[in-house]
């Protein structure tokens, strides 16, 4: 029983960070605009926070974990609205393919963050030598007494904040996508740009907002996994396909972020399965690390053969929309 709940609570430590990136997907999806840069961001927010926190320790003698944290999320927010901005100027205003910004985006935003975080660690002493502990120890706090519960207290009660506030912006964007106006005219646009604009709605607005807002969303789950679970240290390469993991999460929430709660479960287990598998091999240990996509591509074979509307993608997803052709 012991095994089984730290296998949960190791699935849930990796599904958070893919949860962020799938949460900001889906609400740039809903607009039709399809964002392969996801992993980019991710990079992008992690080591704009790392960086944030990095130089506030060191320019204080006394830093306080409050302040490191509020700078770290301003910084992170602010590296991933503007590669949002940046990738919807692109699509939107200069019509430039979207797979090919995405694409580039996410090498951009890959080296971005390795060139960085290598260019701190330098200033740090040296390589593997960066820390912001004390910022990163007000990201790894635990709720107080809850978290004291035995049994319960560690499944649910043992994990920083920004592990709530992921499940909390998913239960939002769910409500605001399905519940207000806003979200139906988002899901409008996503659907058929023409007719929606036909009815006044400003199209290349709501691209624009729900792309900055989206990847500010995905930033956070590279803030996420570098100060909550790494411990406020920086890798390089170190989020591995965890932000393909969210461009694929999207597929299997069939564009629900609610769905996508569970479902970054299902994928943090998933990842992590082949560690509590006796016996594996080096070959059978990469077969399991492709269960994800494998889980991905049925999910996306049975929804397609059932045919139902709101198992689907957006009808314009990845489509540009130019309005002088309506």
């Amino acid at each position: 029983m012991t095994l089984i709940f730290t296998f949960i609570q190791k699935a849930i430590g990796q599904g958070i960070a893919i949860l962020f990136g799938a949460t900001g997907e889906i609400i740039t999806e809903k607009s039709g605009n399809l964002n392969l840069g996801v992993p980019g961001i991710m990079y992008m927010g992690g080591i704009a926070g790392l960086m944030g926190a990095f130089f506030y320790e060191n320019s204080t003698e006394n830093p306080i974990p409050i302040v490191g944290m509020i700078i770290a999320i301003i910084c992170c927010l602010l590296a991933s609205a503007l590669g949002g901005l940046l990738y919807s100027f692109l699509t939107i205003t200069l019509r430039v393919n979207q797979n090919v910004v995405g694409l580039s985006l996410t090498t951009f935003g890959t080296g971005f963050g390795n060139f960085f975080g290598g260019s701190i660690s330098k200033l740090a002493g040296g390589v593997g030598q960066i820390s912001v502990m004390t910022t990163a120890s007000a990201f790894q706090a635990k709720i107080p007494g809850l978290s004291k519960i035995p049994v319960i207290g560690d499944l649910l009660f043992s994990y920083g904040f920004l592990t709530y506030i992921a499940i909390i912006i998913s239960l939002c964007a769910t409500f605001f996508i399905t519940k207000t106006r806003a979200g139906l005219n988002l899901r409008a646009v996503g659907e058929d740009p023409a007719t929606a604009d036909a009815a006044g709605i400003n199209v290349s607005k709501y691209k624009y907002i729900a792309t900055v807002v989206g990847t500010s969303i995905a930033g956070l789950g590279g803030l996420y996994f570098v100060m909550e679970y790494l411990g406020g240290t920086w890798s390089n390469n170190g989020f591995g396909d965890r932000g393909w993991l969210a461009v694929a999460l999207v597929i299997l929430a069939l564009w629900n972020p609610t769905n996508a709660i569970w479902g970054s479960l299902v994928f943090g287990g998933l990842y992590i399965l082949y560690i509590y598998m006796p016996g594996l091999t080096r070959a059978t240990q990469e077969l399991c690390k492709m269960l994800p996509y494998v889980v991905t591509i049925i999910v996306l074979i049975i929804t397609s053969r059932r045919n139902k509307p709101e198992n689907q993608s957006p009808g314009s997803l990845g489509n540009a929309y130019f309005r002088e052709e309506r």
